[in-house]
This record gives C-alpha cells, structure tokens and sequence, in this order.
C-alpha cells in the first residue's frame, strides 16, 4: 500500500515538474537528416517524446522541465544541419502525455500546407571517405547520407519518403535497411540510400558494345578521353556532354555536336587545385565553388585550355565534382580538367530519359554513361557569379532550386509566368515565391512542352491553387499566352519595369525613383521595341521620361540571333547605302549578298521594326 501510495505521490509530482511542449518547426526541414538530428539533440537534453514528418513541417513532442526544453529549441536553432534552412520554431503548452522513451514515427499529411524540398546536395566528406573504407560501398557511385545526395531530382510528390521517389523500385538489403532504420547511424531515414547490392549502377555504351562493370567503365572512359573522344555523362538532373578540356580536335568535335558557334563550355577541375592552376580565386569565391551546391562560378582564367573551350573570355566556368561518380573518375584519369556542357541540342531542354539519350547521343558520341534510376525533376547545372564579394545567381537551378525566396507580402495563388527567353516561372505561397528551376527559350517545343509540365509539377508538389497570373506585356511570348489561356485573372507588365521593379524588390525600394533598363528586348507601350529606357517609377507604375532614339531592327528577331545587322542598321542611318563600300574589317566579314539585303530592307523599311535598345 504505501509503496503504492509512493509511486503515485511521485508521479504527480513528476507531471507537474515535466511539461509536454508541442514544437512545431517550418522551413527546409525534409531530405536533409533533420529528424535524426532532433533525435539526437533529443536524448542528450534527456527529453522524451515523438518527432514526425508532416507536410507542413515537422511537429515535435516532448515532456521535459521547462529549462532543458528552451535548451533543446535553442540547441536545434544552432546546430541544425547544414543544408535545412528554418523559418520559424513555435513551441506550445500540450496536455501532458506519457512518453516511455524519445520515438521517430511515421510521415503523415495534414493539410493543403507543405514542407520545403529539398534541392539536390553535392557528395559530403563523409562519404567519399566511406568510398575508401565501407565494405559494401567500396566505389560505389552512388553513395549517400542524410547529409548529401539526390533530392529534388528524384522526388514525386511530399512526404518526402522513398515510395515517394524514383529510389522506390531499389529494395533495400538487410545491411542499408538496418543502417536505415537505426536512428544513431547517419544514414538514418536517408531515402536514397543504397550500396552495391541494392542500389542504382551504371552502363556504358559504345557504338558495338555495353559495359556493365564499373571498374571496366572508368577505364574504358578514361581510354576514349584520352583518344580525344566525347562521351555523354548522365549527371544528377539530366545528361552532359563531356571531353578533355585540353584536346583541341575534342573540344572542336564537341562544339559541332552542339551547334554551338560562339557560347563559351562549362569545365569541372578534379579538385581545387587543379582549380587554381586554371582560374584566380579569392576567398568567397572558394567558399561558394566548394560548398553543399556546388555551383558553376564564373572566374578570372589565369591559364588557357583548349581554343574554343572560353572563346577568348577572360573568364572560365568552372566547377568542382558534385557526385561520387566525379571523385571516381578523376582518380583514374590523368586529365584533370574536362569540359561538361549541359547534355542538350541548341535551345532544347537537358535529355534526362536513356533511351532518348542513346538515340539523340550514341551516334554523334563516343559513348553514352547511363544509370538505371529515373530522374522525374530536368535541372541544368546554376551559375554564379561574384561581384563585389556578393553572389549573384546567373542561372538558378541544380542545387537551388526549388527553394523559395521568403517575401514580405502575402502572394497566396498569384503565378509570375516569367519571360520568353532563359525562362522560369514562380508560383506564390503564403509569403513564399517558388521559383521554378532554370527553363531556357520557350521557343523551342520541347522548351515549352518542359515549361508546362514543371508548371504542373510544382503546383502538384506545393500544393498551390494559382488564382491569378502575372505575364510579360508582349502578346507573342507563349509564356503571356500560357497565362492567358489559363482564364484566370491576368495583369500585363511592360518588361523593362518589371527589371527595375525586380532591382526595387532586390534592394527593399517602394518609393518612387529613377530607374534605367539598358536591355535586349522589350515590347513597349507605343508598340515598338524598348530596351534603353529612364523611367520614373516605383512597384506599382511607371513613366517613361526619355529613351536611346529609336533605330531600325532590319529583320526583327533575326537581329537578335545575328547582331551584325543592327551595326548595319546604325551605320545606314549615317552612310546611307554607301557604307558597301567603306573599307571595314567588319563589313568584309558578312557575306555580300546577306549585306544587300539588309541594306535593301532598310531602304523600303520592309520587317524594320523600331528599337531603342542597348542589346
């Protein structure tokens, strides 16, 4: 009786010195070894309870005395893994509920609020060490952790959970599931984990052969590299092309296979430094090229490759190796420079399917490296630049995307459908914009077809319901015609204030100011083409007080393609039709029957429509 009595008097007092507090927590929180962390930082607090997956976040429940939970939230504040990002943590009073020890459950869905996704993340150390040490995963190249991996790429729809990815068909062996279900182990609930046994592998193909064995592979890549081949790579989000930076007769093969005549190629150095044999860096552009994203950077060259590698740039697009498979290849080849340009023909999207990219690639290629995992979300490779010790994104999508911008209004439902050229789209939730990863030029059909099906993708996968679009003020771009064959609500922006607009939003601006947009092209209020324009504006309007004088554009958008005819165009407003016989360099360069007929365009100012623009 009394030990009875005991026992009860102190577990009241107990349940009065613990409190169960319901932490709620939102941001980047899936896909990235969140969970395990709590789990982790859990125990030594010596809190108990539960913490789950939902769509809207991730819900924690723990009993514990007031001080050690305030420790916790702050510990979780501090410390959480490097590739999660978090927005908020509220914590709530709930009615007390026993718990025996600290749990993991399972995902659920709640409502129409979702979780972020993660973006893909580059190979962590961890791994690439265990490459050399783990028995099961000794070269394997795609290993994985909750700390890095696939992400975006391969996910379908949230909870972010394997029969949730492409990773659903690979049945885990008893090895990875038990590392996967051992909370203590890193590679906890990590979804794409996987190892020789059980997971994803690579095939090559050559014109007559197949090879299956990886260690065959590498060194048959490394014997046609060597040999001045190209070979088709599949990456994280779609297909490259690739070759030896340095072999003039690669390099000239590669651009004709691309019809690629002036664009300068991306290149991947093995490690950074090889890196800064080629390139000059300075401290913030070493920590961006070699973080979690690793990015393409745009960097001085300090020493040539290849004619025709930077087409006389001064800079290189460079970048480290992002998947195991880099770090393997690498280790055997004696190139330490390759370049690896996005896997496309001219202005279609990346190939992501193998069977396409065998039938696209194989006969221009020397070979063509496959795997057998699906990629269900095409990102390209993002671009950065650093200017004045500040990152500036050129092209946003492989690793950041489909992370969103937190803004200060509420853009619940409203869709900015994004321009005709490098193209994406971003769709607004509570005070997220979700950018879509990088597009291209919705000219091109397959473009546009990868513009409609990611539109629907992230609609699906953030659960937004659009409400209203946003499209560019020209009627032609089939991204304003996408908007408005919707049927929803739609408001027209002229281009070159949405550019000052977008400097505004940068910068935290909504008063009236002077803005300048020196652009390529835009269509104007007055019909004709703008793109040197001072306007007086702020978010809402504008008025365009001066501008470049307008200039004939002899062929419309045919002179953005060949930009030799608007030097014709400003040199006929000056010379007339003499300047065929002025004695330039430049003028002997174009063809003499193409230099007639632009000339004779502007004489009866046939397809010359007005531009101001500095493009």
């Amino acid at each position: 009786m009394h030990s009875f009595l005991n026992f009860t008097i102190i577990f009241i007092i107990v349940s009065y010195l613990q409190k169960t507090t319901k932490i709620f927590i939102k941001g980047l929180v899936q896909g990235v070894g969140f969970r395990p962390f709590v789990y982790r930082a859990a125990i030594d607090f010596g809190l108990k309870g539960t913490v789950e997956n939902r769509n809207d976040g991730v819900v924690i429940l723990v009993n514990g005395i007031k001080a050690d939970i305030i420790g916790f939230i702050k510990y979780v504040k501090l410390n959480a893994p490097p590739a999660s990002i978090i927005e908020a943590i509220d914590s709530f009073p709930f009615n007390y509920k026993f718990f025996a020890d600290f749990k993991i459950v399972k995902s659920t869905n709640v409502s129409e609020e979702i979780t972020l996704v993660s973006p893909d993340i580059a190979v962590c150390q961890d791994c690439i060490e265990d490459m050399n040490t783990q028995e099961s995963r000794i070269d394997y190249p795609f290993i994985n952790c909750t700390n890095c991996g696939p992400r975006f790429t391969i996910v379908e729809q949230l909870p972010y959970d394997r029969k949730s990815t492409t990773m659903e068909p690979f049945i885990m062996c008893d090895k990875c599931r038990e590392e996967y279900e051992n909370v203590m182990d890193r590679r906890f609930h990590a979804q794409p984990i996987a190892c020789h046994t059980c997971g994803p592998h690579y095939q090559l193909f050559e014109k007559e052969t197949e090879t299956g064995e990886l260690n065959n592979i590498i060194y048959r890549l490394r014997v046609l590299l060597d040999r001045g081949g190209v070979v088709a790579v599949k990456g994280t989000g779609g297909f490259f092309l690739s070759c030896d930076a340095n072999n003039q007769e690669a390099v000239d093969k590669l651009r004709k296979l691309k019809n690629r005549e002036r664009k300068p190629f991306a290149v991947m150095f093995s490690d950074d430094k090889a890196l800064q044999e080629y390139a000059f860096l300075n401290q913030k552009e070493l920590e961006v090229i070699s973080s979690w994203q690793r990015p393409i950077v745009l960097l001085r060259k300090k020493k040539d490759m290849a004619t025709g590698v930077t087409m006389g740039f001064p800079t290189i697009g460079a970048m480290l190796p992002y998947m195991p498979f880099h770090y393997l290849l690498f280790k055997k080849l004696k190139q330490k420079v390759l370049v690896l340009t996005s896997g496309n023909f001219s202005d279609e999207p990346i190939v992501i399917d193998n069977n396409i990219a065998l039938k696209e690639f194989l006969p221009a290629c020397d070979a063509v490296l496959t795997y057998n995992r699906d990629i269900y979300n095409r990102v390209d490779d993002s671009i950065l630049n650093i200017i004045n010790n500040k990152v500036r994104v050129i092209r946003r999508s492989r690793a950041y995307a489909p992370a969103p911008i937190i803004l200060k209004h509420n853009v619940e439902g409203i869709v900015a459908a994004g321009a005709e050229l490098v193209n994406c789209f971003c769709l607004g939730k509570g005070n997220k914009g979700f950018f879509s990863q990088h597009i291209g030029d919705l000219k091109n059909l397959e473009t546009y077809q990868f513009y409609q099906e990611s539109f629907n993708r992230y609609k699906n996968l953030f659960r937004i319901e659009p409400t209203m679009f946003v499209a560019d003020f020209h009627p032609d771009y089939l991204s304003t015609r996408f908007a408005d064959q919707s049927g929803l609500p739609l408001i027209k922006v002229q281009h070159h204030h949405a550019h000052i607009a977008s400097c505004m939003a940068e910068h935290e601006l909504d008063e009236k100011l002077i803005g300048v947009a020196f652009d390529g092209v835009g269509l104007g209020d007055d019909g004709h083409i703008w793109g040197g324009e001072f306007m007086i504006c702020d978010l809402i309007g504008y008025e365009r007080v001066s501008h470049f004088d307008y200039q004939p554009m002899p062929g419309g958008d045919m002179a953005t393609l060949n930009p030799w005819r608007m030097a014709v165009s400003y040199l006929y407003s000056i010379y007339g039709d003499s300047l065929l016989k002025l004695d330039l360099p430049f003028i002997h360069k174009i063809k003499k029957a193409d230099l007639k007929i632009v000339v004779q365009m502007l004489e009866k100012n046939i397809n010359c429509p007005k531009t101001s623009s500095t493009g």
